[in-house]
């Protein structure tokens, strides 16, 4: 089934946001983890969240493919580079990766229309 992703992850920030009012002190441990992990260091932040997107398809998470591809894009990944990563995750994770892999391709193209749009408003 195809997502529409761009509106996957809104709902998952609004989503994240209610739980971290019901449970503030593992919301805000889990948003240090992340800001700390996906900080630039030896590795960018574009290399940091290529390798999560990859991990994200061979371990299958919706979830996380529309937020790295978002967040991918955003450190300026290029698709070619998201591309290559899908093809690693293929790699990694066999044939359920290929179908989380076309899922994380079907995101890209989606956030790469909304980019486009907005650029030109």
């Amino acid at each position: 089934m195809i997502r529409e992703y761009s509106k996957s992850y809104n709902d998952l920030m609004r989503a994240m946001k209610q739980l971290g009012t019901r449970i503030p002190d593992t919301m805000k441990g889990f948003t240090s983890l992340h800001r700390a992990s996906t900080a630039k260091g030896a590795l960018s932040k574009k290399t940091k969240e290529l390798i999560a997107l990859g991990i994200a398809i061979a371990v299958r998470c919706d979830g996380c493919i529309a937020f790295h591809v978002h967040d991918s894009l955003k450190a300026g990944a290029s698709s070619k580079e998201v591309l290559e990563t899908i093809g690693v995750a293929v790699m990694m994770g066999g044939g359920p990766s290929v179908v989380y892999g076309c899922e994380a391709m079907e995101a890209l193209n989606q956030f790469a229309v909304l980019e486009k749009n907005e650029a030109n408003i």
